[in-house]
């Protein structure tokens, strides 16, 4: 299939031949591979956060649990 693609924003430019530039490949396969992830239709998952920068970081709150098991309350009188 071929695609004619308009009005590329010049960053998006600009990024694309930067990493066709770095990875040794063509514009075209790197168009490609942005459109294939875009899409979702990769087969990769996506990168994910690494949370060590706040893993462990949890303080006791006693308001906040207050408020947390204040939202576990039923409401006799909504649920009639």
């Amino acid at each position: 299939m071929q695609y004619t693609i308009r009005n590329v924003p010049d960053t998006l430019d600009e990024a694309l031949r930067r990493a066709a530039r770095e990875q040794g490949k063509s514009l075209n396969e790197v168009a490609i591979e942005a459109l294939a992830r875009g899409a979702g239709v990769t087969g990769e998952r996506g990168r994910q956060r690494e949370l060590s920068d706040i893993a462990g970081t949890w303080r006791n709150d006693p308001a906040f649990d207050s408020a947390l098991a204040a939202q576990d309350t039923i409401d006799d009188e909504m649920w009639r």
